[in-house]
């Protein structure tokens, strides 16, 4: 037995209507032809306020810009899970997270629908955390300190074959409690690999401590190591080392080459016994501490500068991994910028939808030498700078503009090129020779014979 158009009309506004998420759907004008309860809670109205009326009417505070529902319509495109932010008909601030989808029959748009995730609640209960821990602390504001770590290997974004068997190396390091040694450049993503490493061991729950190398001197790096016992010298107390404090977890130590040869020694030491002892103090203890170290020189390279032991590099080199730079993986530049505008979409509250392929062919020509980091603040950068929906070359760091003239020029052939820059020297030549064939030869280092082919060949006027 068949429904009659309008019992199919009712259950499916039955159906709609049952659904615990804002639905709100609108024509190919911006009409609202459905808007259910929840949607209406959100908002502060009622059904009969939206129905019939253009988006913009209802919610004066949302604009063809900020407003999901009008951008898909617009472009055709759908915007998946779009953090949106906008105040309702009685003021309050509304924070949710959209899933728009363009509504086609065929290929014709006949309108939009949106279905909507109240965080409001969230954003408050927040808030009121922050304001209780503050009142706690006897504090305004007070940093929270991060006792694990925030990235897994889900949040390793490539799709690159080198990258990806990096990833691979990982998850079977994490796998055991054996050290690791990570070499790569500077902004590859070396603390981002190590914190996924933890997070997908054994010791996830227990701490994740790491500790720069570069930025102690070998006097105190072995007192923040290793701790200090009370008068072991002027001003000394009793203080825990990161050792002990990642007692159970994983120590990370960047950029190891940058320790004294002496210092490496009693670091080794600790590596293959496990036990430590504080400076001035008379009792060891023994820890259990997964060792992570990075580096952004090649450990053979440092072993070869007397930079680094040969012995403390054998004993860490149990898994070695190498985390390739940009440049050899611009393949990844996409996806990559498409993460980065993700997350400046949410941090800032903009609504970028796409990036100009032109952004892309210059962002993919560029070296790269701060690797992911610099491409994450030049992201960053243009996303300061755009308004409207989609990322323009104009909206990119001055240096990476310039990049643009120079594709142009290199857009050429090379035959044509080479034409360009060969009349203009001759130009130039003739120019600075007062037009005078013999001297611009002489000045070009060709014979004179061959300028003046060269000039009658591309018509080159002799008229000052």
């Amino acid at each position: 037995m068949f429904l009659k158009p309008f019992e199919t009309k009712q259950m499916l506004e039955a159906i709609l209507g049952s659904i615990d998420e804002a639905i709100h759907v609108v024509n190919a004008e911006g009409i609202t032809i459905y808007y259910n309860d929840v949607a209406a809670k959100n908002d502060g109205t009622t059904i009969e306020d939206v129905l019939g009326k253009h988006v913009l009417d209802v919610f004066p505070s949302l604009n063809k810009e900020s407003s999901t529902l009008l951008k898909v319509i617009k472009s055709g495109n759908p915007i998946i899970q779009q953090s949106q932010t906008y105040k309702n008909i009685k003021g309050q601030l509304i924070d949710t997270v959209n899933t728009t989808l363009p509504i086609k029959v065929g290929e014709q748009l006949i309108g939009a629908v949106e279905i909507a995730k109240d965080l409001t609640t969230v954003r408050n209960l927040s808030q009121s955390l922050m304001d209780l821990q503050a009142k706690v602390h006897h504090q305004k504001s007070k940093p929270v300190a991060i006792h694990g770590t925030k990235y897994g290997l889900d949040d390793i974004v490539t799709n690159n074959d080198d990258m990806i068997k990096v990833k691979e190396l990982a998850r079977k390091a994490a796998s055991t409690s054996s050290p690791v040694l990570i070499f790569g450049e500077t902004g590859t993503g070396k603390e981002l690999l190590i914190q996924a490493i933890h997070q997908a061991s054994r010791r996830r729950d227990q701490p994740f401590i790491a500790q720069n190398c570069a930025t102690l001197p070998s006097s105190l790096l072995e007192s923040t190591l290793f701790g200090t016992k009370k008068g072991s010298f002027t001003g000394a107390v009793d203080r825990v080392g990161l050792f002990e404090l990642a007692h159970t977890g994983t120590l990370f130590l960047d950029e190891i080459n940058t320790m004294s040869l002496e210092f490496q020694t009693k670091l080794l030491r600790v590596v293959e016994d496990g036990i430590i002892r504080r400076i001035g103090g008379t009792n060891s203890y023994a820890v259990d501490v997964r060792m992570i170290v990075a580096m952004n020189e090649h450990p053979l390279t440092c072993i070869e500068k007397n930079q680094l032991r040969a012995d403390l590099y054998y004993r860490f080199n149990v898994f070695f991994i190498e985390i390739p730079p940009l440049r050899n993986r611009l393949d990844d530049v996409p996806l990559l910028a498409d993460h980065f505008v993700k997350k400046y979409n949410f941090l800032f509250g903009k609504l970028v939808l796409s990036i100009d392929p032109l952004v892309i062919k210059v962002l993919q020509t560029h070296n790269w030498p701060g690797n992911v980091r610099e491409l994450e603040h030049a992201i960053e950068f243009a996303m300061n700078m755009v308004e409207g929906d989609v990322l323009l070359v104009e909206h990119l760091p001055v240096y990476l503009k310039a990049k643009k003239e120079r594709q142009s020029y290199r857009g050429n052939s090379l035959k044509a090129t080479l034409k360009e820059v060969e009349v203009s020297m001759i130009i130039h030549a003739l120019q600075q020779c007062n037009y005078n064939v013999f001297h611009a030869a002489q000045l070009l280092d060709v014979p004179r014979q061959t300028l003046q082919y060269k000039i009658k060949k591309h018509q080159i006027s002799l008229n000052r």
